[in-house]
């Protein structure tokens, strides 16, 4: 008998009722979109303290742990890459001290051993803030994407072009356009990002089914699936706007 396995994807949307769901798609752009631009300047504490209250607005939301780790995926790599980066910097800075001999036989010692392991395993301030910092901006993304339909983000932002052309139509003439040409590009571009996820959920998938491993030739074959899925679905939504006159 075949089994069926839920899938999960980066920024799927949800179909339930939740507060975040109720809530008019203009009103979400307006409240979400600052706060990723609000993260660029918080400290640390300021976004540990965000990312905790993002957590209990999934939760609210009815969102589970599985989906809140499944969209935190595209962070683990960056997240990983700027720890490295902080070991590597750390490592630099111990070594390149002006008493290079003096701090190597020092390290021969136990007693100076354990100390400088956790130096260098210690993130450092900026590389942490730039962690804790995409980790936010990924779950207000979340938060988003998972509450709205991708009809409900086009609605939202060609009411709020509409609304910005009539004010400059007003003010210029018939010179400015009504058609609401950059928020339909906008949304399509924005609907196709949870596509993207799903499309490599169903190839990685494939991948594990067919007995593939993690590795690099992972990386160099299903790479380019992806690109060339990713291609036809949008000829295939290039293709859907065109019979419908966009």
């Amino acid at each position: 008998m075949a089994v069926i396995y839920a899938r999960q994807s980066v920024f799927k949307y949800k179909t339930i009722k939740s507060p975040l769901h109720k809530l008019p798609a203009i009103l979400k752009f307006f409240l979400l979109l600052p706060l990723s631009i609000l993260c660029m300047s918080l400290t640390s504490n300021q976004l540990a303290t965000g990312i905790a209250a993002a957590i209990i607005t999934a939760f609210l939301c009815r969102f589970t742990i599985k989906e809140q780790l499944t969209d935190l995926k595209p962070a683990l790599l960056y997240a990983a890459l700027m720890y490295a980066l902080s070991v590597f910097s750390n490592t630099f800075e111990l070594f390149s001290n002006s008493q290079l001999h003096i701090t190597s036989s020092l390290l021969l010692t136990t007693y100076y051993l354990l100390p400088a392991i956790c130096y260098l395993l210690t993130p450092q301030a900026e590389f942490l803030r730039i962690a804790l910092r995409l980790v936010l901006i990924i779950q207000i993304s979340a938060l988003l994407f998972r509450s709205t339909s991708s009809m409900e983000i086009r609605e939202g932002l060609c009411s709020i072009e509409f609304f910005a052309r009539k004010r400059l139509r007003f003010l210029f003439g018939k010179r400015i356009s009504l058609q609401c040409r950059f928020a339909q590009g906008l949304s399509l571009f924005l609907s196709f990002i949870p596509e993207i996820f799903a499309a490599w959920s169903l190839i990685n998938m494939a991948w594990k089914a067919r007995g593939g491993k993690n590795n690099f030739s992972k990386i160099t074959t299903t790479v380019f699936v992806l690109i060339s899925l990713s291609f036809e679905k949008a000829a295939a939504k290039q293709k859907a706007l065109f019979a419908r006159g966009g």
